[in-house]
């Protein structure tokens, strides 16, 4: 750990990543609420904007892997920081015009840009940290992560109740200029040799072909998939539980998404600590049936510190649950083709996501919230069946 910690390389981009971190909470917050004062509390408004927000993770995921393999990591990171600079200018430019739909496109464009820094950041650590030093690097990383969804939404709350939302998107001007200014200190990066006779259509050819070769990898996507539909029905509801079930303002949703940041900071030490030494048939099952009660038990309370302590139970046990597939994952795939059968993997939870997500608004406009919540702990049941579908030399593979 004290080597990683004097790789100058690592320092910069681990900066880097945490300054595009804070920025990301401060905009996204500030633009829920935001939406939320001018839509007048319209759940689809709120869907939409989360659709936004994530549907060009789904869009870049095919290629944004294969192509920042063929660029230059140094220079990939720098222009989208500054091309980051610019799509805010033009989010302030908008308002400034006062239609305030128009947000939506900005936030578009916005969002798109900064999926090339996680992966160009990904390939510098590779270069530069030592093989025995990855590990913990990315771990590291994770963590960070984890730790931003505890401190994220209260930072980027404090900006917007105090200082408004203009405020909210000049700072991250200041963040990305001085992620920019990290970067440049990067050691000059070699030019990237071109693969013969290969291209990026057929790079993800390849992945998908390897994906549907390999039995355990079909049921992972599947899983997914599943995963994914549950919990795109409830991602932008969160909100709707505080003001309508609990009576609370929704400024309090920055509390609430401590508690989960808190539940996936321990599910991932947990899930560290238990992958390797019970039994993983029986973890998954527990683990499922368990968070798909905390996601209804969460719309069915109207008390405060029993939908908190569920809130935090499902961040902790989901968590747990994302941790082992994904370990389940990189041991089943083959080195030489993890980033493109990601790629695939990737699209297939957000794209998921993004239509239970687009669902979730009219679904409750329809119905209620404590249908829809039901509805999402029902779909995550269904992943149950997927278990026997993972034979015990699947499963084993975690234990090596």
């Amino acid at each position: 750990m004290k080597t990683l910690f004097s790789n100058r390389v690592y320092l910069l981009v681990t900066a880097s990543d945490l300054l595009q971190n804070i920025g990301t909470w401060i905009r996204n917050i500030a633009l829920l609420f935001f939406v939320l004062e001018k839509s007048n509390n319209d759940p689809v408004a709120v869907s939409m904007l989360t659709v936004i927000e994530y549907f060009p993770i789904f869009a870049v995921a095919l290629v944004g892997g294969a192509l920042v393999d063929r660029w230059n990591p140094k220079k990939t990171m720098i222009i989208a920081d500054l091309l980051s600079i610019v799509s805010i200018l033009l989010i302030i430019g908008v308002l400034d015009l006062g239609f305030w739909p128009a947000i939506y496109i900005a936030t578009f464009v916005s969002t798109i840009i900064t999926q090339f820094s996680q992966p160009s950041s990904i390939k510098l650590i590779k270069r530069y940290v030592e093989p025995q030093h990855v590990g913990a690097a990315v771990g590291l990383t994770q963590s960070m992560n984890s730790i931003f969804m505890i401190v994220g939404p209260v930072i980027g709350t404090a900006i917007y109740v105090n200082f408004g939302l203009k405020v909210s998107l000049y700072s991250l001007l200041i963040l990305f200029a001085l992620s920019a200014s990290l970067l440049s200190f990067l050691p000059k990066q070699t030019r990237e040799e071109k693969k013969e006779n290969s291209s990026v259509l057929k790079e993800i050819k390849e992945g998908m072909i390897y994906l549907r070769q390999n039995r355990i990898l079909v049921v992972i996507a599947v899983w997914f998939a599943i995963d994914g539909l549950s919990w795109g029905l409830i991602q932008p509801l969160d909100v709707f539980i505080l003001t309508e079930r609990l009576q609370l303002p929704k400024e309090n949703l920055q509390w609430f998404s401590m508690l989960y940041g808190v539940g996936m900071l321990a599910g991932g030490l947990i899930a560290a600590s238990i992958g390797n030494r019970f039994e993983t048939r029986k973890i998954f099952t527990v683990v499922i049936i368990v968070t798909a009660t905390g996601v209804l038990v969460q719309a069915l309370s109207t008390y405060v510190w029993l939908t908190a302590s569920f809130h935090l139970l499902v961040g902790l046990f989901y968590t747990v649950l994302q941790v082992l597939l994904n370990m389940l994952f990189i041991k089943s795939v083959q080195d030489e083709y993890v980033g493109r059968v990601n790629g695939v993997m990737v699209p297939v939870f957000i794209g998921f996501m993004l239509f239970g997500t687009f669902c979730s608004g009219f679904l409750k406009e329809a119905t209620s919230l404590i249908f829809v919540y039901g509805t999402s702990s029902f779909v995550l049941l269904l992943t149950l069946p997927i278990i026997a579908r993972l034979k015990p030399k699947h499963l084993s593979k975690m234990k090596h």
